[in-house]
């Protein structure tokens, strides 16, 4: 790690592609939460994937090509920062593992202890126990959190969001059943075993209609977009967002998988 100074942190953004192609307004917020925690945000144009696809498919090739790029495009930042569980498990776990006993060890071990997930950096790194009121002021509803997967089970990711949610003086948290069991996703699973994810999905909309609140928030763009899809074709009214939305009151953009009118 970088030596302390008396210098803002400089925070490299890992967008992650689905945060690009299907919902910016994830990223806005990141960058506006990151800033608040007193950190300077930037984006390096260079990134791309982290390499998940291809390194689940088996293709090490192309993963090792993608994760070298990565791991250049963000060099110069005292920490990475991803607004998902997913894309930063990869970064953070299976990078080392991905070069382990090559001469690129080193890099990618050095690499990895610079990532961390969104509500991981903002609570466990720099502190963050309140949400700015001039963010979420004017939230006001009632929310019911899902743990992704490898947020959970890779990162430790559990209170963090809660913590931050909680001190939104407008919103109640409700918990709904199996908040930490899979929504049906994981990214090709739910293409290759298409019956399996969506008997899961349906398990967990049915968790999330059970807790009777009017937004589920997770912290992985692929998991909302999942529940959101199987919500609106059971007709189900519960509107979906990414945690860092409601966190940083970017709320403009209407949610996930709902009608842009």
């Amino acid at each position: 790690m970088p030596e302390p100074t008396n210098k803002s942190p400089r925070v490299g953004l890992f967008v992650t592609c689905l945060v690009d192609m299907f919902r910016p307004s994830v990223g806005m917020a990141a960058v506006k939460l990151i800033e608040a925690s007193g950190c300077d945000v930037v984006v390096p144009t260079a990134q791309t994937c982290c390499g998940q696809p291809a390194y689940n498919s088996g293709d090490r090739k192309d993963t090792k090509a993608i994760a070298r790029q990565t791991i250049a495009a963000f060099e110069d930042v005292d920490y990475v920062v991803a607004p998902s569980g997913s894309c930063a498990g990869m970064l953070k776990s299976h990078y080392p593992r991905l070069f382990a006993e090559t001469p690129e060890a080193e890099k990618a071990n050095a690499f990895a202890g610079r990532v961390h997930e969104l509500m991981q950096f903002l609570v466990d790194v720099r502190g963050m126990q309140i949400v700015p009121d001039a963010f979420a002021n004017d939230f006001k509803g009632s929310v019911t959190y899902h743990d992704s997967c490898s947020g959970l089970r890779e990162l430790g990711i559990k209170e963090q969001p809660r913590k931050l949610l909680t001190s939104i003086k407008g919103l109640q948290l409700k918990e709904m059943s199996d908040c930490e069991i899979c929504c049906g996703f994981g990214g090709t699973f739910s293409v290759k075993f298409s019956d399996i994810s969506n008997a899961m999905v349906e398990k967990k909309t049915a968790n999330i209609a059970a807790a009777e609140t009017d937004l589920i928030l997770a912290g992985d763009l692929g998991c909302l977009m999942n529940m959101a899809g199987k919500l609106r074709r059971q007709g189900r009214k519960v509107a979906c967002r990414h945690v860092a939305e409601v966190l940083a009151g970017e709320l403009e953009d209407p949610p996930i998988g709902a009608p842009n009118d």
